[in-house]
């Protein structure tokens, strides 16, 4: 595991990048890990993370086709949001762990 600086902040990451504690993220946080990822967060980015956040937090396993559904945005606005391995890109943002239905 190692730590990383965040928005003033260390946290623990494990080596892809995700936060191992669900605790240390702050928006903040999440903010700055969009950047890497060059993504702009928009009010839809967020109401997305919240989602899964949430979603996490009730043990709720994650998939696209779930958020697809869930009413917050389309798969298609999914990908449009996070190009480029949507459920991967948001839940690192979200600093949730990687959903076990990603690769």
């Amino acid at each position: 595991m190692a730590e990383k600086m965040y928005a003033g902040n260390a946290v623990l990451c494990n080596e892809e990048g995700y936060l191992t504690e669900m605790t240390q993220w702050t928006k903040e946080i999440g903010t700055e890990i969009a950047a890497e990822e060059d993504i702009t967060m928009t009010d839809t980015h967020w109401q997305v993370v919240e989602f899964l956040r949430e979603q996490v937090r009730q043990e709720v396993p994650l998939t696209i086709r779930k958020i697809g559904k869930s009413g917050v945005v389309s798969i298609k606005e999914f990908y449009a949001l996070f190009p480029e391995g949507p459920l991967k890109k948001a839940s690192r943002i979200a600093g949730i762990p990687k959903p076990v239905s990603c690769i």
